[in-house]
């Protein structure tokens, strides 16, 4: 499966290009593109809601999704237009600009980092035939069990998420046709965790690809 379409920033900060340019969780963008369709926001912490980074890549059409538990901070320091602002609770699904949108529970059972009455949200967007999972900070949990996607972008990098060897045992179990692992090597998680998520899935499911983007 090609994969050359998708970029991983740093952390969860993704672009998906297809006939439409997603972006997700936009965090320490450099280069001012001004090329989002759409841009999805899974929850409020720093390195997930960045309104420096949306400021580079929003344009006058530009939708930005996020949880209706963040609207008001969105509303205030997006820089996006109140009517291009879209805000759905975990557990939806929508369309928005000829993308379908699957809002999937993102939150840790039994670390604080993130309640599951914030209410935040991974998404699962359908997109040129193919269904991108981008879930977010979240452990695995009874809610992201039930996901079914082509391509899978979740974090390995513990400590505020799940780590590498529980990240494995979601994807055996889930099954897509490829996982991307985000969110290790900067501020969370080693350098080398991709290298090893990728080894130890291969070796338990080898019709899983592993692509490394980070």
């Amino acid at each position: 499966m090609t994969l050359s379409n998708i970029t991983v920033n740093t952390q969860s900060s993704i672009r998906i290009e297809g006939s439409k340019i997603l972006y997700f969780d936009p965090y320490q963008i450099s280069n001012a593109a001004h090329d989002a369709d759409l841009i999805f926001i899974t929850h409020d912490h720093y390195d997930h809601f960045e309104p420096e980074s949306i400021a580079k890549l929003r344009k006058a059409e530009t939708l930005l999704v996020a949880p209706e538990s963040m609207k008001k901070k969105t509303l205030s320091k997006s820089g996006i237009a109140e009517e291009n602002c879209l805000f759905y609770r975990p557990g939806e699904s929508h369309e928005a600009g000829g993308v379908a949108i699957e809002t999937i529970p993102a939150y840790n059972k039994l670390k604080p980092f993130h309640p599951k009455g914030k209410k935040w949200q991974g998404y699962v967007v359908t997109t040129d035939d193919t269904r991108y999972y981008v879930s977010g900070d979240t452990d695995v949990n009874e809610d992201i069990r039930k996901v079914r996607c082509d391509v899978a972008l979740i974090p390995i990098g513990g400590f505020y998420t799940m780590d590498r060897k529980q990240a494995v045992e979601y994807i055996v179990q889930l099954k897509p046709k490829a996982v991307i692992p985000t969110h290790y090597g900067s501020i969370v998680g080693n350098k080398t965790d991709g290298q090893k998520f990728r080894k130890m899935v291969e070796g338990l499911d080898s019709n899983i690809q592993v692509e490394l983007k980070l």
